[in-house]
């Protein structure tokens, strides 16, 4: 089972799916192997940022309800230019603890163990189905699992679509049933290009988008205040959290810059409406005054971009799933993951996820990004005993 298990990751690790890339060799290989070990399987074909992209749905077991779905994304973040790598990303290593390369714990590990499963696993014996469910994407949105979420009745025909499912994110086998919502969005200010020796003259977009920026920080100072409801679930920051990620404005230095456009993401907590906070940022940026220091003559215009949005995660507790996991895994707590998940659209569809994967949420995407061996070789086996607690 373990000659296997590395056979697999060695074999994901060394297909290059960072998200702009098409993942649809890599979920070929998945769902040959898946099929070999007795799963029915459906390619679910899409299209992202002209890129196309494949869903990976593999299930095996009678067509009855309260069955199991096992879930992981195949995608990764990009390695190229990344500082710190001194190692070959797309190739396989490993030493006495680690096991090396990008996807490792997150989250090409899983899948392998997924795959180690199936072939270990007899599909006859299974009282209920076990769905495999593979998406692209994640790392960029969750694409796959939006497009996947509402096709999963369709596509399984008469098997019923699991209302649990097993998340296998690097959570260095600990169990967590939230998550806060992702809101990603652009903010651009227009000013009035011309000469630096008459700034008068136009509008410098920098500045008044440094306006926008210390608004929109007196914001984030209010959103600290600690949530009583969540200061278990999510200890580190148990309230709203905000970041701008990117900024970029003016061509030259004698040049009044025309344009700055910064990126902004916040989290916010899995009970509130996920664009409220994006509500009250188009607010207080529209009541801005829109004029730079240098002259009162013109305004620049502050555009707000349409939000990119990664559903939260609050799944109910004590479930027939989290206490199989809670077995299985010895850990005695459940608690919130700092990350997004393809959770947030699978409980839109009336799915219960919960998150718990052998990586290290520290080593995801990191530079020479590893999973501990002990963690991975014990995944197999984990994955099976769910199985059989749930589903024979």
């Amino acid at each position: 089972m373990t000659t296997y298990l590395y056979e697999v990751l060695e074999r994901l690790v060394a297909f290059d799916t960072v998200s702009s890339n098409s993942d649809a060799p890599a979920m070929e290989f998945l769902a040959e192997r898946l099929e070999a070990h007795g799963f029915k399987v459906h390619l679910h074909r899409i299209e992202i940022a002209g890129t196309p992209q494949l869903n990976l749905v593999a299930w095996a077991g009678p067509p009855r309800p309260d069955g199991l779905a096992i879930s992981g994304h195949l995608d990764t973040v990009p390695y190229a230019g990344q500082p710190g790598w001194n190692r070959d990303p797309l190739k396989l290593g490993a030493d006495a603890e680690r096991v090396w390369g990008r996807g490792t714990s997150d989250m090409k590990g899983f899948l392998a163990e997924c795959v180690a499963a199936a072939a270990t696993l007899d599909v006859r014996a299974l009282k209920r189905p076990l769905v495999f469910i593979f998406t692209s994407n994640e790392e960029v949105g969750c694409f796959g699992a939006k497009s996947l979420s509402g096709a999963l009745d369709s596509i399984l025909g008469e098997t019923p679509a699991p209302k649990l499912v097993w998340i296998g994110e690097p959570t260095s086998w600990q169990v967590q049933h939230a998550h806060k919502s992702i809101v990603l969005f652009d903010v651009t200010v227009r000013g009035m290009g011309g000469h630096s020796g008459a700034p008068g003259q136009g509008v410098n977009a920098i500045a008044v988008a440094g306006r926008a920026l210390e608004a929109i920080g007196h914001l984030q100072a209010e959103r600290r205040t600690p949530n009583a409801r969540f200061i278990g679930t999510f200890p580190d920051a148990p309230h709203d959290v905000l970041n701008v990620g990117t900024i970029a404005g003016g061509i030259a230095p004698n040049i009044i810059a025309e344009q700055c456009r910064f990126a902004i993401t916040y989290r916010a907590l899995p009970d509130a409406d996920p664009l409220e906070l994006y509500g009250e940022i188009e607010r207080r940026l529209a009541a801005l005054d829109p004029h730079d220091y240098a002259s009162r003559n013109h305004r620049a215009a502050i555009e707000v971009g349409s939000p990119m949005v990664v559903p939260p995660l609050l799944a109910p507790r004590g479930t027939v799933l989290e206490r199989a996991l809670l077995e299985v895994t010895g850990t005695r707590e459940v608690g919130g993951a700092l990350f997004g998940t393809d959770g947030g659209w699978f409980a839109r569809a009336g799915m219960i996820p919960l998150i718990c994967g052998p990586g290290d949420f520290a080593q995801a995407h990191k530079p020479n990004e590893n999973i501990r061996r002990a963690a991975l070789e014990s995944g197999t086996e984990k994955i099976l005993e769910v199985v059989e607690r749930l589903l024979q």
